[in-house]
């Protein structure tokens, strides 16, 4: 499906994006982050994170609880979330501010371990998997759920030892953070990357 008529403030957006005067938050992910270039081993932590907490669910759900997963997690810095006990994580099934899933939240855990063992540069690692840029997809229906890109990066990060980094959410994670411009044809985003 494509949207093809303007919204209420006049842009076209990707089919899935609704119009800001229903969904003003979902809406300004859309059109300010979602397909932007994101660096940096806190910033890439937090999205592969929040991607893992979202497996199974909708992404609204977790984009509306962001902040709280952000108070929750010590703002994603892997260095501090490394040091989490089990008390943080009896802490963290308590919060109804996020998504309490004890099998997440350990991931969690054990992935900011990993990353701040010095063995992985995230950065490097999640973006070596980035494809050549290519034509933005003319409709929804031409947007994949996997590649082979992403099934690479799953079966390497989780080689690493990293958790809840199938193809799924790896594909979900180059559209989020700029690896791939999943943006519709016709969607007023201008071309990132």
């Amino acid at each position: 499906m494509t949207h093809t008529a303007a919204q209420s403030d006049g842009r076209v957006r990707c089919s899935w994006a609704p119009d800001p005067s229903v969904d003003a938050l979902y809406a300004r992910y859309h059109d300010e982050e979602w397909g932007r270039e994101v660096h940096g081993t806190r910033a890439l932590f937090e999205r592969v994170s929040l991607e893992a907490f979202q497996s199974g669910l909708s992404w609204i759900t977790v984009l509306r609880k962001r902040d709280a997963f952000r108070a929750a997690f010590a703002g994603f810095d892997p260095a501090a979330i490394a040091r989490f006990t089990d008390d943080d994580v009896d802490r963290l099934l308590g919060d109804a501010g996020i998504v309490r899933n004890r099998a997440k939240i350990l991931a969690t855990v054990a992935n900011a371990r990993l990353v701040v063992s010095g063995d992985i540069d995230l950065d490097a690692l999640l973006w070596s998997f980035a494809p050549p840029p290519r034509p933005r997809p003319a409709t929804a229906e031409d947007v994949p759920a996997v590649t082979a890109e992403s099934t690479a990066m799953a079966a390497e990060l989780k080689r690493r030892g990293l958790r809840f980094v199938g193809p799924t959410t790896a594909y979900a994670l180059m559209q989020a953070t700029g690896m791939v411009d999943d943006h519709l044809r016709n969607c007023w985003v201008p071309p990132g990357r």
